[in-house]
């Protein structure tokens, strides 16, 4: 017998936890929660005329509304960012849906205009949580399967972006507070599937946890500002155009139902691209999604300067941006696996891009005319496919 001591054995390590994060019926809870979404976003708009005439409102004040809405939005990313990862999943998006079905009630009842502004910021709280929550979990809860099922979700939310303003034209704005109310109520089956998602996520694996720490964290800052200007370019892009297609069209010639119905096309457009690229997504990368898309819509914006071809160009722009939200995310993920905040900076920067694109564009036009809107645009999206090879080069090597 040795006389050395028995050395002790190191505990075996725990295995990982395998149970997958959402369950099928959590899935499609999951997309009929963006549908909603899309829903309340574009319900504000169609219901301007009614809002003016109930509260006695100015264009500008009635547009508070969706101001309101996304600024709320914002803080509700920034907000359930700040619990992710100490919270469950399943009460995080359960306080989210509460909160929006509250605030879509709340702005149906509301007595007076200041109250309905404070509505519509509680709803975008919730927004903002959905928003955050849904796209973070489906970028790492689907392994290679992640891109693609990001595109599917958010082809959902063109789903209830496009019928919102239906359903408006169908009661009629007048009755906007029915409709806000019907969100209200549609949102609480869904808190039923919860239980289909996992609790809580696993931290990233991190296998060299003290190598070149100090380089790393400068080339993280630069990566996350670069994907920050992306999708403050792109979501920027995918407001003007929705905001100022009809116009341009309407200058160069076109009647004004044929620039609501090419507006109509370019979001149909944008949710079609989003359900096709998700095959796409098993077999390219993200990298090399994003850069196709970035340069087609160059090229269509290119194309839409030009009168004949502005309305089928237009909708061509639709069907190249709609991939490179959602596609954006994993990548983004891989990318900075350590960074826990990457996700909700970027998500929370797009919905400012939404935000700042009209009063840009708006204050651009003042100076040049309308007949410069896809100029300014594709200007904005050759700086959205530069921004990419440069991440590609950037990132190519090693996760930051």
């Amino acid at each position: 017998m040795s006389d050395h001591p028995t050395a002790q054995r190191a505990p075996a390590a725990t295995p990982p936890d395998t149970t997958p994060l959402f369950t099928t019926p959590a899935v499609a809870a999951s997309c009929a929660g963006f549908v909603l979404i899309g829903v309340l976003q574009a319900l504000y708009g169609p219901a301007i005329p009614a809002l003016r005439q109930e509260f006695g409102l100015s264009p500008s004040a009635a547009g508070l509304g969706l101001s309101a809405h996304f600024v709320g939005g914002v803080a509700g990313v920034l907000l359930f960012d700040r619990r992710y990862g100490r919270t469950s999943n399943r009460r995080i998006l359960a306080t989210s849906y509460l909160l929006m079905a509250a605030g879509a009630a709340g702005f149906a009842l509301a007595p007076n205009w200041p109250l309905a502004l404070t509505a519509a910021l509680l709803a975008g709280l919730g927004f903002g949580g959905i928003d955050y929550g849904l796209n973070q979990l489906f970028s790492i809860g689907f392994g290679h399967r992640s891109t693609a099922m990001l595109n599917i979700l958010n082809a959902h939310f063109g789903i209830g972006a496009i019928l919102g303003p239906a359903l408006i034209g169908v009661v009629g704005a007048e009755h906007y507070p029915t409709l806000f109310l019907a969100f209200a109520l549609a949102n609480l089956p869904l808190l039923l599937c919860l239980r289909g998602i996992r609790a809580h996520t696993p931290p990233p694996h991190d296998a060299h946890p003290t190598t070149h720490r100090a380089p790393l964290q400068r080339s993280l800052t630069t990566v996350l500002a670069v994907f920050v200007t992306l999708y403050v370019l792109h979501v920027g892009i995918e407001a003007g155009v929705g905001g100022w297609e009809p116009t341009h069209l309407e200058t160069v010639g076109y009647a004004a139902g044929t620039a609501a119905t090419a507006t109509s096309v370019y979001w149909l457009m944008m949710t079609v691209g989003r359900f096709l690229v998700a095959p796409i997504a098993l077999r390219f990368s993200p990298q090399a999604i994003i850069t196709v898309s970035c340069a087609g819509m160059t090229a269509c914006l290119l194309l839409a300067a030009v009168p004949n071809l502005a309305p089928y160009a237009y909708a061509g722009v639709g069907l190249f941006i709609a991939p490179i939200f959602p596609t954006g995310l994993p990548w983004l993920n891989r990318t900075t696996p350590h960074a826990r905040r990457a996700g909700a900076l970027v998500i929370a920067a797009s919905m400012l891009g939404g935000v700042t694109a009209g009063p840009a564009l708006g204050k651009a036009i003042e100076w040049s005319g309308v007949r410069i809107v896809p100029i300014l645009l594709a200007t904005a999206s050759a700086a959205c496919l530069a921004a990419t090879l440069w991440l590609i080069r950037a990132t190519r090597k090693t996760p930051l």
